[in-house]
């Protein structure tokens, strides 16, 4: 009986690889100071106004130096939504 023919394997070829798209990065260096000096700045603003019995640091605007001590750590948390 004849012996049958081995058949070739086509050797293993990786697909092509892809290449990689640059990612345009901008430069945020910015943001970090800009967010904690907005939260320092916030805390600072409530710690003052409690310290003082609400006499600083604005007296006119009253309990309302507490919303204003949160608008900027509001702000600082915006400030961190930039962040990469």
């Amino acid at each position: 009986m004849p012996k049958s023919r081995i058949r070739k394997k086509a050797d293993y070829t990786p697909p092509p690889a892809k290449q990689a798209t640059a990612l345009k990065l901008t430069n945020r260096a910015w943001v970090a100071p800009v967010m904690l000096a907005l939260f320092l700045i916030g805390l600072a603003w409530i710690v003052v106004f409690y310290v003082t019995d609400g006499s600083l640091p604005i007296d006119a605007l009253g309990n309302w130096n507490i919303v204003v001590g949160f608008g900027f750590i509001a702000a600082g948390f915006g400030v961190s939504t930039q962040w990469k």
